[in-house]
């Protein structure tokens, strides 16, 4: 059925308007009119064709033809596909369009594409299409009463309506391919994905076409502008084409899309324009070749710009000169269509032929070259070039790998550098390796003191003023920059970054290279000596010892130019006597004019007067000594006079005499020594009369006559008792020998010291 107020009447009853000035939609149209309505091209063919909607009841179905009349809709003319009744599309926009049901389903594959779910009011139309062309395209409105600007639910902010235009190729399992999307994304064309600024918030504005007013040809509340659905395609292959849109949330606020009747595009891709202001143009003198050999094409004619090409009439065509280029194609007699593509030609690379100057120690002709300054020659200050690689021969064959120390292999050799544009394109330009002749002079050596107060023979030197000099007596325009070997010269690598304060790497003395530059070239090579007068070790501080026995000493601040003593009063001679421990700093002046100090520390020390002892005996194992030296020196001692230690502790020692030596490490003397005598007890002895061990007393004790030792029995009962220098105990009590068993003893030590134990009789 057709809206009879916008189909039969001139003239409106609503506002006074002329229904001439609204669309006007016939609702009467099979599927298969709706879709030769769409396709009107022999290029492409629709077969199957099916449409789903809303098909009873009041209103009339959900889908339609329509035409703009004399309205400002922008389509003259196509297909509406709705959520409501296509007959109720018409302008002006006077009412609310909810009227689809809620019997009637929604659409899973559409849900899918959009993203959403509860879709609702679904009409679709689908058919197969086999297209003849590379690249299909259809143009579309999208429109709704969603587009609120002003409403008492800011909820409904949440429904969004879509559509989608699915594509896939015929009788596939696979996915669909949504064309409907944000241009230049892959976001659904939905209510709240392409709307202005109203109740809802602004998205993909740019694509909003506007708010409708009351006068609108069409009866929504807004729509988008003019999107394209397009993809490139099998030229032959058929396709499946579903389009089909939806009320997602609820059944109110219907929903529109129109379809632009003969929309349809077929065209013919025949690759990107290739321009410069893309960044993506063809090289100079380069070939390129258009192809347009399609499934199904017979015949073929080539233009630049409006003109045939003379000749030009196969499948493919080579270009070599700027042009704007179309080729015709057909598709058997009643289809032909046309690709079109620009193409630019860059400007071609500045080649030039280069000499790189470099300095030759020997003037043989064969140094080592930074091709690195090769490169800059070729580039020769253009933003837009940059190297490739560098090469043996002039077709770019023979890569060089050792870019940055290159040694030529012959005088006056040829390499080959390789460019590139920022289009990408290439070409070769010619370096040679030549050296210069130039004689330039050494500089004086700079000479410093060394007085940042490590006297280690480095230290900073101001190398412009050896510039300044070096400069003085060449051409003008030259620079110079310092290195630190000859071969990094040569080749620029780690020059001296602050010239004016750089520091000597090597003690008193290293040559650094100046580098003259003409530009890339280098003019010559200067060796800049330096020197740093330092003291060295010679003049470190020293520690002297006094001996107590010795009066004074002689300090020596060695053979320099002046000397001044921190005495009082001063003295400033070479030498100086004391006779006290102290310290005492002298200041000279060496024969280059550098200052340095040197302090003398004079330590007191002296022989050992004499020794207490601290023995530790009657332990068996742990038996020791410690010394306890007399004397204002640092000492060392031995038991033997060969081998010292530091330790004064003697210890796990037998019973014995030792002589313990004490020595000053600082060689005063002399040695001191004295012995002492280490006690233990015997466990056990023989009274048998063989004259071996018939006697028990402790070994070495004569030498300590203080001692006393009280023999008992086991019961405790006193047997004899003797001095440290007595005989000792011959196993007898009142001269009658006493029978094998233990005994026990009491050592009473000079100390007060009491030592006890036990030992036995064996007979």
């Amino acid at each position: 059925m057709v809206k009879r107020l916008a189909l039969f009447f001139a003239l409106s009853l609503v506002g006074g308007m002329a229904s001439a000035q609204n669309i006007q939609v016939n609702d009467n149209y099979t599927a298969q009119q709706l879709a030769d309505a769409l396709v009107s091209n022999s290029c492409a063919q629709v077969t199957n064709v099916v449409v789903n909607g809303w098909t009873g009841g009041a209103g009339g179905p959900s889908f339609g033809y329509f035409t703009a009349g004399a309205s400002s809709f922008p389509f003259a003319n196509g297909i509406i596909l709705s959520t409501g009744f296509a007959a109720s599309a018409p302008g002006p926009n006077n009412s609310l369009l909810s009227e689809g049901n809620t019997s009637w389903g929604g659409d899973a594959d559409l849900e899918q594409a959009l993203g959403v779910n509860g879709t609702i009011n679904a009409t679709v139309l689908e058919f197969d299409f086999t297209p003849y062309t590379s690249h299909i395209s259809f143009d579309y409105i999208f429109a709704s009463e969603q587009y609120l600007t002003s409403i008492n639910s800011p909820n409904q902010c949440n429904y969004t309506d879509g559509f989608a235009f699915l594509l896939k190729k015929a009788n596939s399992t696979g996915a669909y391919t949504n064309l409907a999307v944000v241009p230049g994304t892959n976001t659904p064309v939905r209510v709240n994905t392409v709307r202005g600024q109203g109740v809802c918030p602004a998205a993909n504005e740019q694509y909003f076409d506007q708010f409708n007013p009351s006068n609108s040809p069409i009866n929504f509340n807004g729509q988008t502008v003019i999107l394209t659905a397009e993809s490139d395609v099998e030229a032959g292959q058929t396709y499946h084409i579903k389009l089909v849109i939806a009320d997602q949330g609820n059944n109110l606020y219907d929903s529109a899309i129109f379809l632009g009747g003969g929309s349809f595009s077929a065209t013919l891709d025949i690759g990107p324009d290739r321009l410069i202001a893309a960044g993506n143009p063809l090289c100079s003198g380069e070939t390129f070749e258009l192809d347009a050999n399609f499934n199904g094409a017979t015949a073929w004619q080539w233009y630049n710009g409006t003109n045939p090409i003379p000749g030009a009439t196969g499948a493919t065509y080579n270009v070599t000169a700027t042009g704007d280029y179309t080729v015709e194609v057909s598709f058997g007699p009643t289809c032909t269509t046309t690709g079109q593509i620009r193409l630019e030609y860059a400007a071609p690379l500045l080649l030039g032929n280069y000499t790189l100057l470099q300095c030759d120690e020997d003037n043989d002709g064969f140094t080592t070259f930074n091709l690195g300054q090769a490169g800059q020659l070729a580039v020769n200050g253009d933003p837009n070039l940059s190297v490739v690689g560098y090469y043996l021969n002039a077709d770019g064959s023979g890569p060089i790998a050792n870019i940055s120390a290159y040694e030529n292999t012959s005088a006056g050799q040829t390499i080959y550098v390789v460019l590139r544009n920022n289009f990408d394109c290439t070409g070769i330009a010619s370096v040679t390796l030549a050296v210069s002749n130039n004689t330039v002079a050494d500089p004086t050596p700079l000479e410093e003191c060394d007085t940042d107060g490590t006297d280690d023979g480095l230290f900073h030197f101001d190398l412009t003023t050896a510039e300044t000099e070096i400069l003085a007596s060449l051409p003008a325009g030259l620079q110079v920059k310092f290195y630190t070997s000859y071969s990094d010269a040569l080749t620029f690598a780690n020059p001296v970054t602050d010239a004016s304060n750089f520091s000597n790497t090597v003690e008193d003395e290293q040559i650094v290279y100046a580098r003259i530059n003409s530009g890339s070239d280098c003019y010559g090579i200067a060796e800049v000596r330096l020197i740093v007068h330092s003291f060295g070790d010679a003049f470190a501080d020293e520690e002297v010892i006094l001996c107590d026995d010795v009066a004074d000493i002689t300090l020596d601040a060695g053979a320099y130019s002046s000397y001044s003593w921190d005495t009082n009063p001063v003295q400033t001679t070479r030498t100086i006597t004391v006779d006290e421990p102290g310290t005492y700093t002298v200041t000279v002046t060496n024969s280059f004019g550098c200052e340095g100090s040197k302090t003398f520390t004079v330590i007191p020390s002296g022989r050992a007067t004499g020794a207490d002892f601290d023995i530790k005996d009657f332990t068996g194992n742990d038996n020791a000594v410690t010394v306890l030296p007399v004397g204002i020196g640092t000492y060392e001692y031995s038991l033997n006079g060969n081998d010292w230690q530091e330790s004064p502790v003697f210890s796990h020692l037998a019973s014995g005499v030792y002589i313990v030596y004490i020595r000053d490490v600082n060689g005063c003397g002399p040695v001191y020594r004295q012995s002492v005598v280490v006690l233990d007890y015997p466990l056990f002895f023989t009274p048998n009369g063989d004259g071996i061990n018939d006697i028990w007393r402790i070994p070495f004790s004569y030498n300590r006559p203080g001692i006393f030792v009280t023999v008992f029995d086991r019961y405790g009962k006193i047997i004899t008792g003797f001095s440290g220098n007595d005989q000792g105990w011959d196993g007898t009590y009142n001269g009658a020998p006493l029978p094998a068993t233990d005994y026990w003893f009491l050592i009473e030590l000079e100390n007060g010291k009491k030592v006890r134990g036990h030992f036995s009789m064996i007979r």
